[in-house]
């Protein structure tokens, strides 16, 4: 897509999303159960939160969306923080799957240290956890589109996005990070590439691909004139919120 069609598709959306994300309503049209999975061969739990229509229990070939969130010092329901996305994403008919990363048993994020070196194990963890749960979807709910994978994540949580396309690069037919700031998106065409960038907090040196390598592979990288980096969850405006949902709506319909 090119970037003056993009330009029209946003614009165009921009009205309707509004009032979509400023109506009550939207709750209403979606339900939220929460599960905790088991992962044996790590001896893992794996919380979940599940949102899908509460309209229409029948779509036919449903989209799966899963989305990690950013690092919250291991707090509880840290995947409930992003509802504002999550239930915007479900009333359009995706089953969203928004995955508890950080137990409050685990150890704490290095703060020091090079990110890519002593945060890389986290964001492997992050990884084989979203890889988990695609599998256990797979034997729970079969009838889901598992060849359009959508994959989604904020910071730390779009760190370990990024990682997984670059390990299981078939298992996702597109990833969408919000402000991966640590480990490099992957330089190539499949999956399909976006990466929204905040207005405050850019990017280490590398993890972004060049002008000339979007072009060649394909990926839509773009910088957000309103939304900062810590108002990417439920804590931003009407007028973040819109910003992002307005772009993640093009991104998946593209």
């Amino acid at each position: 897509m090119n970037k003056l069609n993009l330009y029209v598709l946003i614009l165009f959306s921009v009205f309707n999303t509004a009032l979509s994300q400023q109506n009550p309503v939207i709750k209403n049209l979606v339900t939220v159960k929460n599960i905790d999975l088991f992962d044996h061969e790590r001896s893992r739990s794996v919380p979940i939160a599940i949102y899908k229509s509460a309209v229409d229990s029948t779509i036919k070939n449903q989209q799966l969306i899963i989305f990690s969130h950013g690092y919250y010092e291991n707090k509880k329901n840290s995947n409930m923080k992003y509802s504002y996305l999550t239930n915007f994403l479900a009333s359009k008919g995706y089953f969203v799957v928004s995955i508890q990363h950080e137990l409050p048993t685990d150890n704490l994020i290095p703060t020091t240290g090079i990110p890519q070196i002593v945060r890389r194990p986290f964001w492997e963890r992050g990884a084989e956890t979203i890889l988990f749960a695609i599998n256990k979807l797979k034997k729970s709910t079969p009838e889901l589109d598992f060849n359009h994978i959508n994959v989604i994540g904020h910071s730390n949580g779009a760190d370990m996005t990024a990682l997984f396309a670059q390990k299981y690069p078939s298992k996702a037919y597109k990833i969408i990070t919000l402000d991966n700031r640590r480990m490099a998106l992957p330089k190539r065409k499949n999956p399909k590439i976006y990466s929204l960038r905040s207005s405050d907090q850019p990017a280490d040196e590398g993890v972004l691909p060049t002008v000339k390598e979007q072009n060649k592979y394909g990926i839509t990288i773009v910088k957000l004139p309103y939304t900062i980096h810590n108002n990417m969850d439920d804590r931003g405006s009407d007028t973040e919120h819109d910003e992002i949902v307005n772009y993640i709506s093009t991104f998946l319909k593209d």
